[in-house]
């Protein structure tokens, strides 16, 4: 999550010059943007990436870094070149294969690199990129992407990574698309000896370099996309806890700056009540080889798999607010909850295409009504995703344009939530909703996928064809409008819809419960005589709109 919906805000990506390539609707895209966000290259496809062993160095007094990336790999077609990624401002000294180094050529942030013979389809290979230089710091992280240094109140360095967006390439060399994910990776950092790193997975080793820098190895058994992975580091205080979860013992571990311990002890107990929650809806916790970390960082936070990034001032709601205008968001902290949420949306399931976020934020902003209604009931989790209509803005579409690292409206949050909300509406059956929620966390969990994949498992489950109300919502800013109008002792209506097959059942707000059909063509209400006295549950997002005769 980047928290552009709060204020918002866009993610603002590196600007990059290039001639125009492609045109989506009013939007241009550069060579630039192709190389960074086609799913479909060649020089992509050809490998799928195994795992990454990241070796970095930290110079916080320069904002410098230097190190490595071990790439292994299988090859899935026969190729001599492949692409990876590294933003231009960052230099490649050396990429060495087989103990030899190879020839690479450069095109924007795209690395594109060969090899002396040609690679066997199904062979397992590696090969290591060692680069150094002053990475790009964050103006306004997570908003924004890079690293960040920063000085804690005692005077300590204060180191964070954030990339969601604009990619784990702004910091270190990767394959960086979110359609293929590492099996499995080792990060190991080194920081200055006063501070630690904090990374994700757990930690293996902790070794002296002898030359005033510590070198912390965390090893991640899980896939996991590239811009999860993380470095925090500075003076952190250590506690921990576990949770019985349905997969047994969970570790809990939270670092923190020592003065806040105290706070942090009382605060973090949110995080025992939201795994009790997403558990019952969801299905066990995804990483539990991984553990479950909680880290304090000098920005908002951030969904990095099993090390959430925290920085929301042990305050309940967000920053002390509450988004949803309804009170219930101050009873249980924001970050702790939304970005935990990501653990099962967006980290267990992972879009292929940036486009699709919305099955990151979708989810994961529902997730927090699921949250309320656990533990205060489903009325006040209903009040809370509704109260949270007063932020969506229906400025442009959710989905992004494919295939060129666009995401699409900030609307994906609290529109897409109410979204969820009104399907859920329609199917009507909160056991099956649930199993909706388990089921997709099963099939498509620790793998990538599309947005229509997630729209087709809704479809299978439910028996319904909810295609067209899925993309109402998600492909047009504009949400459907229930027209009425009165003709003579009858009340008629229909949808004003994009689309010609739209046709979404609604529930009356009236004693009976009444449900309608409304198609693209009008049609009577029965039993209901005087347009006036029409009214819709409010757990439907949409407009009406009465027609004067």
């Amino acid at each position: 999550m980047k928290y552009s919906y709060y204020a918002f805000f866009c993610l603002t990506l590196l600007s990059l010059s290039a001639e125009a390539q492609v045109t989506h609707g009013n939007q241009t895209y550069s060579r630039a943007d192709t190389l960074r966000g086609s799913l479909t290259s060649p020089y992509r496809t050809c490998y799928d990436i195994n795992y990454y062993h990241l070796n970095v160095k930290v110079n916080p007094q320069e904002k410098f870094i230097s190190g490595s990336n071990l790439f292994k790999f299988t090859a899935t077609t026969n190729f001599t070149e492949l692409q990876f990624d590294l933003f231009a401002n960052l230099e490649i000294e050396k990429v060495i294969y087989h103990g030899k180094p190879l020839v690479f050529k450069r095109e924007f942030n795209a690395v594109f690199l060969s090899f002396n013979e040609e690679i066997a389809r199904g062979k397992q290979d590696s090969f290591t990129v060692y680069y150094f230089g002053k990475p790009t710091v964050a103006k306004r992280a997570p908003w924004d992407g890079g690293f960040i240094f920063a000085k804690t109140d005692t005077g300590e360095d204060w180191i964070a990574t954030a990339c969601q967006g604009v990619g784990a390439s702004i910091w270190y060399p990767n394959k960086d698309q979110q359609a293929d994910e590492v099996d499995s990776a080792l990060i190991s950092i080194s920081v200055p000896n006063k501070i630690m790193d904090v990374s994700n997975g757990r930690l293996i080793g902790k070794t002296d370099l002898k030359n005033g820098y510590t070198r912390y190895d965390w090893k991640v058994t899980n896939p996991i996309n590239n811009y999860n992975i993380a470095i925090n580091a500075t003076n952190y205080a250590h506690f921990k806890d576990r949770y019985k979860g349905l997969k047994g013992d969970l570790s809990l571990d939270y670092y923190v700056l020592p003065q806040n311990m105290a706070k942090a002890k009382k605060q973090f107990t949110d995080v025992k009540r939201l795994l009790t929650a997403f558990e019952y809806w969801f299905g066990a916790y995804p990483f539990y080889k991984d553990g479950y970390k909680l880290i304090e960082t000098p920005h908002l936070g951030m969904e990095h798999q099993s090390g959430i990034a925290y920085g929301n001032g042990y305050k309940k709601g967000y920053l002390g607010t509450d988004l949803s205008g309804t009170g219930w968001g101050l009873k249980w902290d924001f970050i702790i909850v939304h970005e935990s949420g990501h653990e099962w949306f967006g980290n267990n399931i992972t879009a292929k295409d940036i486009a699709d976020m919305w099955v990151h934020e979708s989810f994961t902003n529902y997730s927090e009504s699921l949250f309320t209604e656990y533990w205060y009931g489903k009325k006040a989790g209903a009040e809370y995703v509704i109260g949270s209509r007063k932020n969506i803005l229906n400025d442009q579409p959710i989905i992004g344009n494919y295939g060129v690292n666009k995401e699409g409206s900030g609307d994906m949050y609290y529109k897409g939530a109410n979204m969820l909300h009104t399907i859920r509406q329609i199917i009507d059956d909160d056991k099956k909703w649930r199993s909706i929620f388990i089921g997709l966390n099963q099939k498509f969990g620790k793998k990538t996928c599309t947005g229509d994949e997630i729209i087709e498992y809704f479809n299978l489950q439910t028996g319904l064809n909810l295609s067209p109300i899925f993309n109402q919502y998600l492909k047009f800013k504009n949400i459907p409008v229930l027209e009425l109008r009165q003709t003579g002792n009858k009340v008629e209506c229909r949808w004003l819809s994009n689309l010609a097959e739209f046709n979404m059942p609604l529930r009356l707000n009236n004693k009976q419960q009444t449900w309608i059909n409304p198609s693209t063509e009008w049609s009577v209400i029965h039993n209901i005589s005087d347009v006036k006295n029409v009214e819709i549950k409010k757990d439907f997002y949409i407009e009406t709109k009465i027609l004067n005769n």
